[in-house]
């Protein structure tokens, strides 16, 4: 996800998103600590995009 596109979306929409990132980030260690997770690199652009969300949001929050 872009930050141009994170960006655009709403201060509920952001947080909707955040929500969704993190359980999505959830199951993937979930995946990663039972041997199934096919591409690690996985955890890290969750995370990335889960900074990217905290930083619009405290943006739009100052």
């Amino acid at each position: 996800m872009k930050a141009s596109e994170i960006r655009n979306l709403s201060v509920e929409e952001l947080n909707a998103k955040l929500a969704d990132l993190k359980d999505q980030l959830f199951k993937l260690r979930f995946q990663h600590a039972v041997n199934q997770l096919d591409n690690p690199h996985k955890i890290a652009d969750v995370k990335k995009d889960i900074a990217r969300v905290m930083t619009v949001l405290s943006e739009k929050n100052a």
